[in-house]
């Protein structure tokens, strides 16, 4: 049964003002993740929903929010923008723990706006970072956008789909194994967006399987 969120509102830049954001708590959760959004949606989107919905279900808290554009409209805000905004929503979503360990992740690019975040500064109270598709590369495949990866210090879970085109997996699997607080779990028949094919070797819905490895990760560090 999916779990009633709480709205509220919180200060993403002092330029760009109030964003909204979602918090979807389960009885006896263990955990809480900071969920953000890929770059073309928003935290209402049906994949944000469906992915909040079997998280709650595994006993992990959502803390899903927008940034200025995806609140607003207009184009996607510049990288100094997005920076900021997670920075604001994890030191939101501490403040509404009510004592959870907090983990933050999210889809494509805010993923990787934590993990960059998390290469430039210590982020108090961060438990790890969960990357549900992580952008390895947008046009020609490399490893460029994987660098700051090195820098971080928090534990990471890498959730890839065996079919994502932003993220070849002969490239990513080398990636991971060179960071020392990574793990990776290859999504079967899965894309970017977790779209799966019928030959999938396994019943489990894709939603649920994300939702399950996330859980058991969290709850493990």
């Amino acid at each position: 049964m999916p779990v009633e969120a709480e709205e509220l509102e919180f200060l993403a830049t002092e330029e760009k003002g109030e964003v909204s954001a979602l918090i979807a708590r389960p009885g006896g959760a263990d955990a809480m993740l900071v969920l953000g959004h890929g770059a073309g949606t928003n935290m209402r989107h049906a994949f944000m929903q469906g992915l909040s919905d079997a998280l709650n279900d595994a006993g992990i808290a959502t803390f899903r929010f927008n940034f200025p554009y995806s609140e607003k409209g207009g184009g996607m805000d510049g990288e100094k923008v997005r920076l900021a905004t997670v920075r604001a929503a994890v030191a939101t979503a501490l403040n509404h723990a009510n004592g959870l360990p907090v983990f933050a992740g999210g889809h494509s690019m805010s993923g990787r706006m934590f993990s960059m975040v998390c290469s430039q500064e210590s982020m108090d109270g961060l438990k790890g970072i969960v990357f549900f598709a992580f952008p390895l590369h947008a046009g020609k495949p490399n490893s460029e956008r994987a660098a700051h990866l090195q820098d971080v210090s928090v534990p990471m879970l890498f959730l890839s789909g065996q079919r994502d085109r932003m993220a070849d997996l002969k490239l990513l699997e080398p990636v991971v194994r060179g960071l020392n607080t990574a793990t990776l779990h290859v999504v079967d028949t899965a894309d970017h967006g977790f779209k799966v094919l019928k030959r999938r070797h396994t019943d489990e819905p894709v939603l649920e399987e994300l939702a399950r490895v996330a859980g058991q990760w969290m709850r493990g560090r």
